[in-house]
């Protein structure tokens, strides 16, 4: 299969496109490269580039691809609150756009990256599944949840798009990200001797390592159309399901010689299980 993948350069996307082609796939990205040289170890990718933003994407750049992966975005909530018109230009509008261009092109499948945040202050006691209703908090959150509701709109016999929601991605990448929860209580403690919860500690964050993120996709590329076709999908197993806190605590234990402080007095409003 012949598979583009957008933001192959960012922090799934480095992992996904090695893992993609040592299935035996063909892989080419498509970057800004606005991170391309912010590695960490040693960065051996050599994945052939189209560099352009996803917004400047034409029908000609996707001719001949089978799928597109579609990972490129800004990619949190806090740089999402920065500028909610660039989060909704680029994360939604771009992404719709990329999807009809595809479609034009003749691609086949689109896997979309979305987000676990999209359920927002979901219960605490239960787990959440596809089908719980959607409460997005934060301009990210509803950046995703209107790209896949206007996708889904395209979905055809020839245009199976997939919506993959992940949880809280962690491990390491040659594109390393510091701010995800469990990243970020790890790197407090390597590089302070602090795990610093920036909360009360209540939140529950699902967490799902990047290489089963990558293996996730995978699965969605290659499945039959009728399991797959316009459907989304949570990403992260039902057992890796935490309380902030908890997070911590694994971490200290890791890490004993670290101690746990609380800087945030409020509980994060974000609760997704």
């Amino acid at each position: 299969m012949r598979i583009l993948v957008t933001g192959h350069q960012g922090y799934i996307g480095s992992v996904m496109t090695r893992y993609l082609a040592a299935e035996g796939h063909e892989v080419v990205g498509l970057d800004t490269a606005f991170f391309g040289d912010c590695v960490f170890g040693v960065n051996d990718d050599t994945t052939p580039t189209i560099y352009k933003d996803v917004r400047d994407v034409t029908a000609q750049d996707l001719q001949g691809f089978d799928a597109v992966v579609h990972l490129a975005a800004l990619a949190n909530d806090p740089l999402g609150d920065l500028n909610p018109d660039w989060t909704y230009d680029i994360n939604h509008r771009a992404s719709v756009h990329l999807a009809r261009t595809a479609k034009a092109a003749g691609v086949e499948r689109f896997v979309f990256s979305s987000s676990c945040s999209m359920y927002g202050d979901g219960w605490k006691d239960e787990l959440l599944s596809e089908d719980a209703p959607m409460r997005p908090l934060t301009p990210y959150a509803v950046s995703k949840a209107k790209s896949e509701e206007d996708i889904a709109e395209l979905a055809d016999r020839h245009f199976t798009p997939v919506y993959m929601r992940n949880g809280s991605a962690y491990g390491i990448s040659s594109h390393l990200r510091a701010d995800l929860v469990l990243n970020n209580l790890m790197g407090w403690a390597l590089t302070t001797g602090k795990i610093k919860i920036l909360s009360d500690g209540s939140p529950w964050r699902p967490i799902v390592h990047v290489e089963d993120i990558s293996m996730a996709f995978a699965q969605a590329l290659t499945a039959p159309q009728a399991a797959v076709h316009n459907q989304a999908f949570n990403v992260g197993p039902d057992g890796e399901n935490y309380q902030v806190r908890d997070l911590a605590g694994i971490v200290n234990e890791l890490v004993p010689e670290a101690t746990v402080e609380y800087v945030g007095k409020n509980p994060d409003p974000r609760n997704y299980r």
